[in-house]
């Protein structure tokens, strides 16, 4: 399957700059990310979209950039947070959720926070606050966001208070005493060791839902997750140009969520069943990407490029590890720690020589792994990479400017 769009697809491409050589040669190669960069936002400007901007019904956006260059994009206001709240709507574990007008909290990285602060200070016409208020962390009716700290693990007792009292509020605001968590896997977790630190679980009241949508979220943090929750924890997957094009049950079975898309799967080196992600979308109608490379990875139920039995989210493609036997996805180093021990909870693979390498972490608990399953996770990782590996319990790691964590990194 070569993946080329179908004519319903050209027919909403004709005019763009950027697909004016692929129209004429009727062939469209991979699109990548400085491609899309190329000229912009010349190469995608159309009459309707020039209009659109004038009119308020477009809008510049950046990319997170969290694990590439930030990319400029165009889109309709709120793009991302109606494609959420559509999925939200249909998912068959959480729908009754949305449907009772419940609440959603979100729980993840201060730049989100950060983010939603500046559009409300840009619709008052003022400077952002240094410090959001509350009511600059609304980010419509329904949704507050919570984290005013970029690294979670430092979070203080009184901010700990502050973002359980909000929570209350939410909960309160149902007839029912219901509320939607979105999070960061990460940061939920690091919620719940300081409120046991702290001695404030008779102050956070349970969920009725939990999603984590932010980032990769470990095999370790989701049974966490899982042992403190009794409510559907879902995962889903997507981006900031593309929405969201698949979301997990309660049972953590992926599912595709493609309206307006489709998707192809490549391997990203011959023989791998690491696959890289390409997809079309025309779900937004003022930038539509054909066979573009997102850079995510995935793996498959049978190893087979079918996107309708993906069953892993694995990391970015210019994250992968090269090894002897073909490259590792942070997925896999993930999965060998989780069988080795459910302790880990943060991790970074720090390589330190050419065939050297240091798995640094933290645990739920504070204290190292026991001895017998260091032994067993340091052959493990030593195994999947194709590198001497020794352990290295740390009491703290540092999170990245984004707000989120890096797996791999190099240097003594």
């Amino acid at each position: 399957m070569d993946g080329q769009p179908t004519a319903e697809v050209i027919e909403q491409i004709r005019d763009i700059p950027i697909y004016r050589e692929s129209l004429a040669k009727g062939h469209f190669p991979l699109l990548d990310k400085p491609e899309i960069a190329r000229g912009f936002p010349d190469n995608w400007m159309t009459p309707r979209l020039a209009a659109a901007l004038e009119a308020g019904e477009a809008e510049f956006v950046l990319s997170t950039g969290t694990h590439h260059a930030r990319m400029q994009i165009i889109r309709p206001p709120y793009f991302l947070l109606h494609s959420y709240y559509r999925l939200w709507s249909e998912h068959p574990d959480i729908a009754d959720t949305w449907e009772s007008g419940c609440r959603r909290v979100s729980l993840t990285t201060v730049l989100a926070t950060e983010h939603v602060a500046r559009v409300n200070a840009a619709r008052r016409g003022t400077p952002p606050e240094p410090v959001p208020s509350p009511a600059d962390r609304r980010l419509d009716d329904r949704t507050r966001y919570l984290n005013l700290r970029l690294d979670p693990a430092r979070w203080e007792r009184d901010e700990v208070v502050r973002m359980l009292q909000e929570i209350r509020d939410a909960a309160r605001a149902h007839p029912r005493g219901w509320y939607h968590l979105d999070c960061s896997g990460y940061h939920l977790a690091h919620l719940l060791r300081k409120v046991a630190e702290f001695g404030l679980w008779d102050d956070f009241p349970p969920p009725a839902s939990i999603i984590h949508a932010y980032e990769y979220t470990p095999v370790n943090v989701r049974r966490f997750l899982h042992q403190h929750f009794a409510c559907p924890v879902i995962d889903l997957f997507g981006s900031t140009e593309l929405g969201y094009l698949y979301f997990s049950d309660r049972r953590g079975t992926y599912r595709p969520h493609l309206d307006k898309m489709s998707v192809e799967l490549h391997p990203v080196a011959d023989g791998s069943t690491i696959y890289q992600l390409i997809v079309t979308s025309v779900r937004n109608p003022f930038m539509p990407l054909v066979r573009y490379r997102s850079g995510d990875c995935v793996r498959t139920l049978d190893g087979t490029p079918d996107p309708g039995k993906i069953s892993q989210f694995c990391g970015r493609e210019k994250e992968l590890l090269g090894t002897p036997h073909g490259p590792v996805a942070q997925g896999d180093l993930d999965r060998c720690i989780g069988e080795a021990s459910p302790h880990v909870f943060v991790y970074q693979l720090r390589l330190t020589g050419e065939e050297t390498a240091r798995l640094e972490y933290t645990t739920f608990g504070g204290t190292p792994v026991e001895p017998e399953q260091a032994e067993v996770l340091a052959d493990s990782v030593s195994a999947l990479t194709g590198r001497r590996c020794r352990l290295d319990h740390r009491a703290h790691l540092p999170i990245g400017r984004s707000g989120k964590y890096a797996w791999l990194t190099t240097g003594r």
